[in-house]
């Protein structure tokens, strides 16, 4: 038997089995309110929500409003939609849909897991690559790092499939800090991509919940998203 079925055949057995197989000391549910900031101001809001769905998989999805500035003037609206199967305490793709709504721009992407290969539609434009175990997606890339961190990992790196293929992408603890969000102020540890200068720090208190408490990006412009509330178990 060759190394390609053994990993498709491993992949298929992975995405068949329950979610109850593996789902131990992972969140099953959750709400998680942020204020989004671009360069320091006020720019929207964003709702992040995990709950299970069919097939013993879980839906965990990210709606960001418009609130702000030219946001709001715009009616900019995003929502992204992950489905996935936990696979240890990993969120392991199955689907993730990506779209735009503004009153000057419309952007949709559609990615797909079907056996061991990734099909992706972006806009008009298709994709395919060879999918990988363990693979994640840019949307539960953040749930991803938290359960890492809650197992006590201080360096990690995910296979993440993004447009055209799958990056390995790595994160390192860099130190604690204080921070403080409209949720509260807490003592976070600071994590930091390290394969690329893509300018990503996220400041998680794993302990207490799943996802950051603050998280900052500058691909694609100086975002930042502070957590406000968090409902859930």
């Amino acid at each position: 038997m060759t190394k390609t079925t053994l990993f498709r055949a491993g992949l298929a057995l992975a995405l068949a089995l329950p979610a109850a197989a593996f789902a131990v000391d992972v969140p099953q549910s959750f709400t998680a309110t942020y204020q989004v900031l671009k360069d320091g101001g006020p720019l929207g809001e964003a709702t992040i929500t995990l709950k299970p769905a069919s097939g013993g998989q879980f839906e965990y999805a990210n709606e960001t409003k418009g609130t702000s500035g030219l946001a709001a003037m715009l009616g900019a609206n995003v929502s992204e939609t992950s489905r996935f199967t936990w696979v240890g305490q990993v969120p392991q793709a199955v689907s993730y849909h990506y779209q735009l709504q503004a009153a000057v721009k419309s952007k949709t992407r559609d990615l797909t897991v079907q056996g061991g290969t990734v099909q992706v539609q972006d806009n008009k434009k298709s994709f395919s690559y060879p999918a990988v175990p363990g693979m994640v997606e840019r949307n539960t890339l953040p749930l991803a790092l938290g359960l890492a961190l809650r197992s006590g990992k201080k360096d990690v790196a995910f296979p993440v499939a993004v447009k055209q293929e799958v990056e390995n992408q790595q994160f390192k603890v860099s130190a604690t800090e204080k921070v403080t969000v409209p949720a509260g102020s807490f003592d976070a540890v600071r994590v930091d991509r390290t394969d690329a200068d893509r300018g990503f720090n996220a400041w998680y208190v794993p302990s207490k919940y799943p996802v950051p408490v603050k998280l900052a990006q500058k691909d694609g412009g100086d975002l930042t998203m502070e957590l406000v509330k968090f409902e859930g178990r």
